[in-house]
């Protein structure tokens, strides 16, 4: 069995691309039901989110695995498999392992270390685990990575660096004050950049939110989304006497505020603390604040330096994150190699169960005159002979099937204590109970449409 990944993310294709490989709530279950049922697949999950759609197979064999998953998409979303093969990536075996693991921490996402991604990685694996898509491989698997994920947040500072102008406008406020909790923010100018800061502020416990713009209807328009009040910029100095926390971003050709209007407000305020963000450029607020005691100013580009330290920081984090990935690696691929044993166990155990079974008939037939518990003594003492004699080989088996050389093993195995007859029969049984679930669970017509 083989572990496979195909996929496309915003490193390998734009949002025109990747809008058509996009699946719906519902088209998910559908699409992992229909996945499951073909030839070649045993297992599957897929993640789907605004940055990426990755479907995980576990297949007999990779190359027809990868063929098979191909057409499933193409045919699924409608498109020509040649329209998007350039924008895929296809990974196998340790790489699609160390690919889910870097996805999973964050460390493959636009911001590095965030955590959403993990939360989006567990609802498809505890989807496709509910549609009974995923099996022995793939619960071990996905189960691991979200445990390292979780590890890798708690153990390192990877998620814990402000990485966007906005969160560094936060962190910075933090600085200051603390907390945000029953804070008033006033934001001058409805761009978006203002509105994205806002919205980190309000949900770390800003108390409210007033809106100042030149055009009242659009800072009510922006004011209602967060339940605060608007005004225009005539009413600004009666605006700042509130505020504890001011966003500007309005595009005006010049400063939209100065040191000496500011400096009859702090009077008024008795100069309680002021934070000031401008993330306009060209600039909102002249720098000459910086002059007045209890305002703390910063421009777009204090925000961009404590950004770009932050990327590197958390790049370093990073870094420590690959010799933890790689002891995963190790620790995944140890416990699937050694997956063909556990048949091989199995049918060792049946065999030399059935050798104690028919020897203990022997000895009832030949000596009927020994008791009831003169047979269960020596049923026991026989029996764990056997287990004693299974022991040592298990043992051994186990450890060389991790090695390289593992396939040639369990094969040397299986001849030595001649088990051929009770795994093909095995498998045999497996497989019928394989198809009679597929057969149950099939619906008579499945139409491979993402409307469907």
């Amino acid at each position: 069995m083989d572990i496979l990944l195909l996929g496309l993310n915003y490193k390998t294709a734009p949002v025109e691309i990747r809008e058509k490989f996009t699946f719906s709530d519902d088209g998910t279950a559908r699409a992992l039901h229909l996945l499951s049922q073909t030839k070649s697949i045993a297992e599957c999950i897929i993640i789907g989110t605004c940055n990426r759609t990755e479907i995980y197979v576990v297949c007999d064999q990779a190359n027809i695995g990868r063929d098979y998953t191909l057409r499933f998409l193409a045919e699924w979303f409608g498109v020509e498999k040649e329209s998007f093969k350039e924008h895929l990536y296809i990974k196998e075996q340790e790489q699609a392992i160390e690919h889910l693991l870097r996805v999973s921490a964050g460390l493959d996402s636009m911001v590095m270390g965030e955590t959403q991604i993990l939360g989006q990685v567990r609802d498809a694996f505890l989807l496709a685990q509910k549609l009974e898509t995923t099996g022995t491989v793939f619960n071990t698997l996905f189960k691991q990575a979200i445990t390292f994920a979780k590890r890798a947040h708690t153990e390192t500072a990877i998620g814990q660096n402000a990485v966007s102008v906005s969160y560094a406008a936060i962190e910075l406020g933090k600085k200051i004050f603390g907390t945000f909790s029953g804070k008033t923010v006033l934001i001058i100018g409805a761009g978006k950049m203002s509105e994205l800061t806002v919205k980190h502020l309000h949900a770390n416990g800003a108390a409210k939110v007033i809106v100042a713009n030149r055009t009242l209807e659009r800072a009510q328009l922006l004011a209602q989304k967060f339940k605060g009040d608007a005004c225009t910029m005539e009413q600004l100095p009666q605006a700042l006497l509130a505020a504890d926390v001011v966003i500007s971003s309005t595009g005006a050709a010049g400063y939209v505020l100065g040191k000496r209007e500011l400096t009859s407000i702090m009077k008024q305020r008795k100069h309680r603390p002021l934070f000031m963000v401008d993330i306009a450029v060209p600039r909102d607020l002249n720098p000459d604040l910086h002059d007045l005691d209890n305002v703390y100013l910063y421009d777009i580009d204090d925000l961009e330096g404590i950004v770009a330290s932050n990327v590197a920081e958390r790049s370093r984090e990073a870094e420590r994150l690959d010799v933890m990935i790689e002891e995963e690696i190790v620790a995944f691929t140890n416990w699937y190699q050694t997956l063909g044993v556990a048949p091989l166990i199995a049918a060792l155990r049946e065999k030399a169960l059935g050798i104690h079974g028919e020897a203990m008939r022997k000895i009832e037939n030949k000596l009927p005159q020994l008791s009831e518990r003169e047979m269960h003594i020596i049923r026991k003492t026989t029996k764990g002979i056997v287990n004693q004699l299974m022991h040592d080989p298990v043992v051994r088996l186990k450890e060389m099937a991790a090695n390289k050389k593992g396939d040639d093993v369990l094969d040397i195995f299986t001849t030595m204590f001649a088990l051929e007859e009770i795994l093909t029969r095995t498998e045999k049984e497996a497989t019928w109970a394989s198809e009679k679930k597929k057969q149950l669970t099939s619906p008579e017509k499945i139409l491979v449409s993402r409307d469907s």
